[in-house]
């Protein structure tokens, strides 16, 4: 099995010039991967990829993820192309069903059938398939083809699902399967079963599709200072993603309490309520240490990407020079060595305690 790849998320919320710094640091530290997220109300993603493709020359880009509701799949193939074109073939396609487009009066029907015929137009554009295609939801008339360049006809499919259903079609189409708002590694065994229920028919082996985690990341040299941003964060997503995870097991008046407060607007309250156990299944949060610690836990569970998601750090940039100096040579070291080093440090902690 290859290494497993380590990655950003980025909210696109930024400057014109900020996404290549960045995006330089990231490569230079030797991150695999920059995703752009393609949140409601926030800039579109394509322009910072564009931004990051013209400033690096190694990593992959994409976005996770674009939905078929509020772009139409041949605008979907366009972006992709564009972005493969921009970084000579670096682009990889984030799909999803989207979420919260009802603020903005967009509904979500038939959601896998729309996901799985989405697809299926973008690619048939991107090969130059003339053939046509009539769906249950979208439709590509005999003759229609791009009429621009594209680099690949394939880059490679993510699909964004922690159901079963959305899993499963993962399993039959997708190169990639993205857990978005999850630290745990309880989860990979349960998605990695619920692909089998689409890479069977399709004559696939699970092990074709990587499996990525990434959830909120705030990572500081002051771990408890870190930790208190996170439980901010997480406090506004934790009513989702909580109902979600078959094996978190959170307490119900839990979330109650901090969706409570969240709606109120105390977010830092909300945070407050979340402890240590909860945290680290929802983020990466802490001293470098301790962020790659957790990071560890998931690719030994076997991910093949672990996403660290914003906002980072304490600052942003902060936070991704600190994942790339601190954290990412801890991931990169051989086994032997990390046993070494985590058993030293589990001696300093309990030296520490009995004194």
């Amino acid at each position: 099995m290859s290494p497993a790849e380590i990655g950003l998320g980025l909210q696109s919320d930024k400057p014109a010039g900020a996404y290549a710094r960045l995006a330089r640091r990231a490569e230079e530290s030797g991150f695999d991967v920059l995703t752009v997220f393609g949140d409601l109300m926030y800039q579109p993603p394509i322009f910072p990829l564009l931004e990051m493709a013209a400033a690096t020359k190694r990593v992959r880009l994409g976005t996770a993820c674009l939905n078929p509701y509020s772009m139409a799949p041949y605008e979907i193939a366009g972006q992709v192309a564009a972005l493969d074109l921009a970084s000579g073939g670096r682009a990889y396609l984030g799909l999803a069903r989207g979420t919260w487009l009802g603020a903005v009066g967009i509904a979500q029907p038939r959601p896998l059938a729309a996901l799985r015929e989405c697809a299926e137009v973008v690619y048939r554009l991107l090969s130059g398939d003339t053939a046509g295609f009539i769906g249950d939801v979208f439709t590509l008339a005999p003759g229609t083809a791009l009429r621009y360049r594209v680099w690949r006809p394939d880059p490679p499919l993510l699909v964004g699902a922690w159901g079963a259903r959305g899993a499963a079609l993962a399993g039959r189409i997708a190169a990639e399967i993205k857990v978005g708002g999850s630290a745990n590694p309880a989860m990979v065994p349960v998605i990695r079963d619920r692909l089998r229920a689409g890479t069977g028919p399709a004559g696939r082996a699970v092990e074709e599709i990587g499996i990525v985690l990434g959830a909120v990341t705030v990572v500081d040299r002051d771990g408890a200072a870190a930790r208190a941003r996170a439980r901010t964060e997480v406090a506004m997503y934790l009513a989702v993603v909580a109902g979600l995870d078959p094996t978190a097991g959170v307490p119900a008046d839990l979330v109650t309490r901090v969706t409570a407060l969240v709606d109120d607007g105390q977010h830092e309250a909300a945070g407050r309520l979340i402890p240590d156990d909860v945290l680290d299944l929802f983020a990466f949060a802490g001293d470098p240490e301790h962020v790659a610690e957790r990071a560890q836990a998931l690719i030994d569970a076997g991910v093949r990407r672990v996403e660290f998601g914003t906002p980072h750090g304490l600052t942003d940039e902060g936070g991704v020079d600190l994942l790339g100096t601190a954290v990412l040579p801890l991931l990169r070291r051989d086994p032997v060595t990390r046993a070494l080093a985590t058993t030293a440090t589990t001696a300093s902690h309990e030296e520490g305690t009995v004194r």
